[in-house]
């Protein structure tokens, strides 16, 4: 069953190699204005297995945010956005006027729709009760 991470991650599979989108870019196109944070909590829940590119999400300041529940992965993100030709400043950031992905709003609105369409529909669990 879908759930608002579905929303998510639908967005930040569509983020191109060698580009970026904020925590709050992500969060507004999957209709979650405002609520940045809970784009973070769900990319800190993918996987490898998962094929999402969590590390091409950056904070709004253009820098990989840091955390020491991430496992080192801070490290990980900017060496991955590096290897697709990402460069960072002496301070670690990145000009995001240079790899701020501009979303395709017609290829993103289906998705989601997708996605909001899955979320709406009773799951197989209630209708068995």
């Amino acid at each position: 069953m879908a759930n608002t991470y579905d929303l998510i991650y639908a967005v930040v599979r569509h983020i191109p190699y060698g580009q970026v989108a904020t925590y709050g870019q992500v969060a507004e196109l999957a209709g979650l204005i405002g609520k940045p944070r809970v784009v973070g909590y769900a990319l800190y829940r993918v996987t490898d297995g998962d094929e999402i590119p969590w590390h091409r999400v950056v904070n709004a300041k253009g820098e990989v945010s840091h955390s020491v529940h991430r496992n080192g992965n801070d490290y990980l993100q900017q060496s991955l956005l590096a290897d697709e030709g990402i460069e960072f400043n002496a301070k670690g950031k990145l000009d995001l006027t240079k790899y701020r992905w501009v979303a395709n709003s017609e290829v993103l609105e289906r998705a989601i729709a997708r996605i909001q369409q899955q979320l709406a529909a009773p799951s197989s669990f209630a209708e068995d009760s």
